[in-house]
């Protein structure tokens, strides 16, 4: 340690020692640093003049080139708008179609959609909802009247081993279970359907009583008030074709006046029989081409009268409602966030009826001129039972209807019939067993009960694609959390290709059954594939807003190349503004599966413009930078038309009118760009 330190302190002896800095070499010293700075400085000042000059350069070059792309684009503008004005009809020649084939059952469904193409058909739409409705009650009243006969002969259809007796019906659309307590067993109170799971589980108040059990299934909703047509229809018709509507009927005067003067022309001017019949002759002609011409511009005035028509309804399926309907309280079930179904399953207790008696060869029954009774569970007053809980509430325990897919447990709703709606009050010990599809429940009063699940489960979408199979057939592929359902339009027809349920296939009674666009909506949902959002969805879903007049375009002109080109999701549609939409798209002729790396081309429309975005979506951030060599068009036809095929603008040329309203309306009604 000493020997350590002594080191130490000669150390800082010898530096002591050393030779001092003068004044001088210690100015001259800073004065070479800060030359040296002001050099550094300097040149970091010209390189960052140089830098900015470059960029000011660059950017004056990028906005000359801009500026002269939209000049480009606006030059062509007008040509570019009137050829898709003309690939464009083919939406009011295919509703021209749809007028000469349409039935009300048609209307049905599309009301249950949300929208009307048609207002001026409203008045049958509303007397087809009331004869359906009576329809409905019809059979309904006949399974009960059949429930009657039933009971009246409960005595000569007892069971052997219990002595009750218990039957179930089966039809198409109802199914009917019917139960009689003959014994009157107090041991026993669990009641199960022969070769099912479904029954009850009774009280012993209600073993020991004189009652029948009465489960309807109707496996279709017809308690659920339908909902009116929206008058918004008329009102958006009225406002869009006023200008249209006088022109048809100023050319309907015109053509009227023009063939009133010809009858006069010939009345008046007389000539020798030669010149008259010359002169008549040439008349006809003038008369005949006067009178084409006009019939034409009154049909070009009639189908642009059409085209506003169906662009006005087209527009009704993508309006967002400014508020809700109606305040809906506790226990009230919000029929605009919550669906029905698997249809609904009518639970009644009755007074058994009197039974068929023997009497010297003589079967004697007493028949109630009211008919069968209910019987009131619990009773009105409960002062002559001393049990607090004499009355329990009844265990019941149902199927789920096979062809309704739930995709979490279902919720159990009851219907009120005073205040007209359902109620999930006086339900409780809900469970469900997904693989028996058996959900069990204790229900404090019988009623109609109905099973329901979050309209918007499916909503909204991880992703997206619209892929061409054929000719005038194409596969839409919608990606949910729970499902993925494949779409095949072809025509004016749709079909349930597949459904996935955790990657796995699941089989539905949907798929390879053809049916009009509207009749499918209906069907996928009811089904419990509820890909449709409606003008209140955005209340209880998390959309990316679009502007609607934006959605309508990009859905019109993706349907129209829909036969030759692919579209899909782009996870930079969420990252642009509401004025835009962005999307990946594609060539696409082939039959075969797309590769696992296509070459997508990425674009962005606002409805009056379009171009190639210069990203791809493993890009680090949203740009609207344009991709090189590629130029603003009006269109989508137009901007996918710098990079295709001949083949594939001539198959695009080609579509049926039919098939691409199919694909629009299913565009419409999915809204992929804001509910993904």
């Amino acid at each position: 340690m000493l020997i350590a330190f002594l080191k130490v302190v000669a150390f800082v002896k010898s530096g002591s020692k050393k030779k001092k800095i003068t004044k001088a070499e210690r100015l001259k010293q800073l004065q070479e640093e800060e030359e040296k700075r002001q050099k550094e400085e300097e040149e970091a000042r010209v390189k960052h003049e140089k830098e900015e000059m470059e960029r000011l350069e660059i950017q004056r070059t990028e906005k000359e080139k801009w500026r002269k792309l939209e000049a480009k684009a606006l030059e062509r503008s007008n040509e570019e708008l009137e050829e898709l004005y003309l690939l464009e009809r083919c939406f009011p020649e295919a509703e021209k179609l749809k007028r000469e084939k349409r039935l009300l059952s048609q209307w049905k469904h599309y009301i249950q959609c949300g929208g009307s193409p048609d207002p001026s058909i409203s008045q049958e739409i509303n007397t087809f909802i009331s004869l359906w409705k009576e329809e409905t009650n019809e059979t309904f009243e006949a399974v009960i009247a059949k429930s009657k006969l039933v009971l009246n002969q409960a005595s000569t259809l007892a069971d052997l081993d219990s002595g009750n007796m218990e039957k179930v019906i089966q039809d198409e659309n109802v199914t009917l279970y019917v139960w009689a307590n003959l014994k009157k067993n107090p041991r026993y109170r669990s009641v199960r359907f022969s070769e099912t799971q479904i029954g009850f589980e009774i009280p012993r108040i209600l073993a020991t009583s004189d009652i029948a059990l009465r489960l309807l299934h109707t496996h279709y909703d017809h308690v659920t008030p339908l909902r009116p047509v929206p008058a918004a229809s008329q009102e958006n018709t009225s406002t869009v074709t006023p200008f249209v509507k006088g022109e048809v009927k100023s050319v309907e005067a015109a053509i009227s006046k023009n063939l009133q003067e010809e009858c006069k022309q010939q009345e008046n001017e007389p000539h020798s029989v030669h010149e008259e019949e010359t002169k008549v002759m040439e008349e006809q002609d003038d008369t005949e081409r006067q009178t084409e011409e006009p019939e034409a511009t009154k049909c070009d005035l009639e189908m642009k009268l059409l085209s506003e028509t169906v662009s006005a309804a087209q527009m009704l399926l993508l309006e967002n409602a400014c508020e809700k309907p109606y305040s809906f309280e506790d226990p009230e079930v919000d029929l605009y966030q919550f669906t029905t179904l698997g249809g609904v399953y009518h639970l009644d207790i009755l007074e058994l009826p009197p039974q068929c008696k023997p009497v010297k060869g003589w079967m004697i029954v007493e028949i109630l001129k009211e008919g069968l009774q209910k019987y009131v569970y619990p009773p009105e007053t409960t002062e002559d039972f001393e049990m607090e809980n004499a009355f329990p509430p009844i265990e019941v325990m149902l199927k789920v209807h096979e062809n309704v897919i739930f995709f979490e447990d279902p919720m159990v709703a009851r219907w009120d019939a005073e205040g007209k709606h359902w109620k999930t009050d006086g339900i409780s010990n809900v469970s469900y067993q997904p693989e028996d599809r058996l959900i069990t429940f204790s229900l404090e009063t019988f009623g109609p009960v109905t099973l329901i699940q979050d309209a918007h489960v499916n909503m909204p979408y991880q992703s997206w694609e619209l892929r061409p199979l054929d000719v005038n057939k194409v596969l839409l592929t919608v990606t949910t959390v729970f499902t993925e359902i494949q779409i095949q339009i072809k025509e004016n027809l749709c079909k349930l290709a597949s459904i996935k349920l955790n990657n796995k296939r699941h089989s539905s009674a949907l798929e390879e059954k053809w049916m009009s666009p509207v009749s499918f909506i209906i069907a996928l949902k009811e089904a419990g594939l509820n890909i449709f959002p409606t003008g209140h969805s955005h209340f209880y879903v998390v959309t990316n807003y679009k502007l609607p007049l934006v959605e309508m375009k990009a859905y019109r002109q993706m349907a129209l190349l829909s036969s030759a080109f692919a579209f899909s999701w782009s996870r930079w549609n969420t990252e642009c503004d509401p004025k835009n939409v962005v999307f990946k798209v594609r060539e696409h002729l082939t039959k075969e599966e797309p590769s696992q790396n296509p070459n997508w081309n990425f674009l962005m429309f606002s409805g009056d413009r379009a171009q190639s975005l210069k990203i791809n979506e493993s890009s680090e951030a949203f740009s609207k930078a344009l991709k090189e060599e590629t130029e603003f068009h009006s269109t989508l036809y137009h901007m996918v038309k710098d990079f295709a095929s001949k083949e594939a603008m001539e198959k695009v040329r080609l579509s049926s009118c039919q098939f691409i309203d199919s694909v629009c309306h299913l565009l419409l009604s999915t809204r992929l760009l804001s509910y993904s």
